[in-house]
């Protein structure tokens, strides 16, 4: 366990050296790396060369002040899974409210008791592997999805999604999509689409629709991208196919992917009860009796076209 441990970067913003001095005992004896930065705008400079694992962040501090810091961090796409917990000696709610809202996953008291901030620290970064173990195998796994702020502000996406943007774009300066793209975006979620509405992006070389799939922790949006003329969407082939769902679609692919229900819980953002309700009804619609058979169907079908 240590060895993993001695993995973990810490980053600690505090501008009183009495809290980091503690802080970094306390961390080097949990087998952390400490980097620390007295003030926001340190801490936005460190980050643009090192990525940390985890931050902690002190609410109250001079010039630029914890929540702006917190808002700043989520800017930089690298720091998008790492999980911020503040630390702050207000215990109201309105500040703690304003801390998860700009950004921070947990929130602790002053005076620290270490044991309980290790104990914090280690759930929130098991959190965010399993969310970057979701994230790439999206990458490798051939799906056009991509993720969006609260603003229509592009987060992540997998590299089809890049690809189908690049080749979508118009006679007009590539930079153009990118710059118009988020505020149509915003217009259409302050509609709060739900799962499954979808947006036509006009004025493109080749037509594109974006599609809702999940409203994620109250600060992203996972869509996928897809083109109506020339459908390259693996989940689209399965369900013409087989009759599946869209849903059930997704599921049946990650299932060829040999995904366990859990994982595929993971990157679908449901539970494995929900994904094992998904497969009984992919097995009655695929005539199969189990995933070997129904994962060997889909195989075939996206290979081969059926």
């Amino acid at each position: 366990m240590n060895s993993e441990q001695q993995r973990n970067v810490v980053l600690v913003i505090d501008d009183s050296i009495e809290s980091i001095h503690m802080l970094n005992d306390v961390l080097e004896e949990a087998h952390f790396t400490v980097l620390v930065a007295l003030e926001g705008s340190q801490a936005l400079t460190i980050t643009k060369n090192i990525k940390p694992d985890i931050i902690l962040l002190d609410a109250i501090m001079p010039n630029m002040d914890g929540f702006e810091t917190c808002k700043q961090l989520k800017l930089n796409p690298q720091l998008i899974d790492v999980p911020i917990i503040f630390m702050t000696g207000l215990s109201d709610t309105e500040h703690v409210v304003m801390g998860l809202n700009a950004g921070g996953v947990d929130y602790v008291a002053k005076p620290i008791n270490g044991d309980e901030l290790i104990a914090r620290m280690r759930v929130h970064l098991t959190n965010a592997r399993m969310t970057q173990s979701a994230r790439m195998a999206l990458d490798t796994a051939g799906q056009y999805l991509f993720t969006v702020d609260l603003h229509g502000q592009l987060l992540w996406a997998t590299p089809q999604v890049h690809q189908l943007f690049d080749g979508a774009q118009s006679e007009e300066p590539a930079e153009k999509l990118s710059v118009r793209l988020p505020s149509l975006l915003q217009g259409w979620l302050k509609h709060k689409p739900q799962t499954g509405h979808s947006l036509k992006i006009p004025e493109l070389l080749q037509p594109l629709t974006i599609e809702m799939l999940n409203f994620i922790d109250n600060r992203e949006y996972l869509l996928r991208l897809s083109n109506p003329h020339q459908p390259a969407d693996d989940t689209l082939a399965l369900k013409e196919q087989f009759g599946v769902t869209g849903r059930e679609a997704d599921v049946l692919l990650w299932i060829a992917n040999g995904k366990t229900n859990r994982e595929i819980g993971l990157i679908l953002e449901m539970s494995p009860r929900t994904v094992n309700k998904h497969l009984e009804q992919i097995f009655k619609k695929l005539g199969v009796e189990n995933r070997t058979s129904a994962a060997a169907a889909a195989i075939k079908c996206v290979t081969k076209g059926g």
